[in-house]
């Protein structure tokens, strides 16, 4: 029984194999145990994550919020000046045109139209034109309104509104008609500006949000090996 007992105790006494130990010079405690020795399996400590940046417009400083208040009334004068320019541009009485033009509503008609004409100049006044429409409300909306935030809203707001502007036309407006071509290349218009310019805008001025499947799409910490207590 007393031999037993003393087996087990060395079987408990002895460590793992040091690197570049021989076998048989191999220390059988933690005194004769080099200070410079290393285990294959020790684990590495944790390294802590370094601690996000904030965007200047977002700190809480005066001069951060001098700045953002800049930016805001910058927007707001262009999105007033936007709003005369748009208007000038839709709801100005085109009495000339009137036997000219005609409702569309199926879309890719209007744009075949355009690409189909001999003079490339017309052609590019009118789609560009369009486009060049739309391009600053992907920029100003998600300053102006944090809620509108993201390609898809942008996309929306910017159909909705160019939808009324385009059934203000038809409706009241002599010399021109709904065209929901027009929609399409102002959205698009929208899309560039935002793609371009607004969305490090938005994430300039506002913290980003937090969608649904931002649990999936978003990589989880992993986790750090726990040290083992047994050896020093």
């Amino acid at each position: 029984m007393a031999f037993v007992t003393r087996f087990r105790t060395v079987r408990r006494g002895r460590l793992p194999e040091p690197v570049g130990a021989p076998d048989d010079t191999r220390p059988s405690t933690h005194d004769d145990i080099p200070s410079d020795t290393t285990y294959p399996d020790e684990p590495l400590a944790p390294e802590e994550p370094p601690a996000p940046r904030v965007p200047l417009f977002q700190r809480r400083t005066f001069g951060a919020a001098v700045a953002r208040v800049l930016v805001m009334a910058m927007a707001l004068v262009l999105m007033v000046a936007f709003a005369v320019a748009l208007a000038r541009v839709t709801l100005v009485p085109s009495p000339d045109s009137s036997d000219l033009i005609h409702t569309n509503l199926r879309p890719g008609a209007s744009i075949r139209t355009y690409l189909d004409q001999p003079d490339w100049s017309d052609t590019v006044q009118q789609i560009g034109g369009n486009v060049l429409l739309g391009v600053p409300f992907g920029f100003l909306l998600p300053v102006l309104f944090p809620r509108i935030r993201g390609l898809l809203r942008v996309a929306l707001f910017t159909a909705l509104v160019m939808v009324m502007v385009e059934s203000a036309q038809g409706l009241i407006v002599e010399g021109r008609a709904f065209d929901i071509d027009d929609v399409i290349l102002n959205t698009l218009g929208a899309l560039i500006g935002f793609l371009i310019v607004g969305r490090r805008l938005s994430h300039a001025l506002y913290p980003r949000r937090t969608h649904w499947w931002h649990r999936w799409t978003r990589r989880r910490p992993v986790e750090q090996p726990v040290a083992d207590e047994r050896y020093p």
